[in-house]
C-alpha cells in the first residue's frame, strides 16, 4: 500500500514537531492515570485535599495537558491534519490509556508519511534521506 502525505506536508517541520508530540502525550497519559488515582482517593475514598496524598496533581495536570495541545497542534499543522483530526487527537488525552494508543497509531503514520516524502524516521529521530 502507497502512503501519500498530504498535499503541503513539509518533511522537516514533521520531523522536528513529532518527537516532543510522542513526549507530551506520554506524559499526559500518565498524568491522566494519576489524575484517576486522586479522583478515586478524593470522591471514591472520601479523602480531604489535605488528606490525599495526590491532592495537588490536578492543577500541575492541566498545566501539562496544555501543553500537549501545543505539541499536537504544532504536530498537527505540520503534518497537515484536518481540523477534526486535531481535535480528535488533542481529545485522546482526556481518556485512560487512550492516549498511548493514539500516540502509536499516530506516530507510525507520521513516519510512514516521512518515508514517502523522501526522509525515513529512524529510532533515534534522525531524519535519514535515501
Amino acid at each position: 500500500m502507497t502512503v501519500t502525505p498530504p498535499r503541503g506536508f513539509d518533511p522537516a517541520k514533521t520531523a522536528k514537531a513529532l518527537t516532543p508530540f510522542k513526549i507530551m502525550a506520554f506524559v499526559v497519559g500518565v498524568g491522566l492515570l494519576v489524575l484517576v488515582a486522586e479522583m478515586w482517593m478524593a470522591y471514591g475514598m472520601g479523602m480531604s485535599k489535605e488528606e490525599n496524598p495526590l491532592g495537588w496533581w490536578p492543577g500541575p495536570h492541566g498545566f501539562i495537558y496544555m501543553i500537549y495541545l501545543a505539541a499536537t497542534a504544532n504536530l498537527g499543522f505540520a503534518a497537515r491534519w484536518s481540523l477534526p483530526k486535531m481535535v480528535g487527537v488533542m481529545l485522546a488525552g482526556c481518556v485512560p490509556f487512550l492516549s498511548f494508543y493514539v500516540e502509536r497509531r499516530v506516530a507510525k503514520q507520521v513516519e510512514a508519511h516521512l518515508a514517502a516524502a523522501g526522509g525515513e524516521q529512524t529510532p533515534t529521530g534522525v531524519n535519514v534521506v535515501h
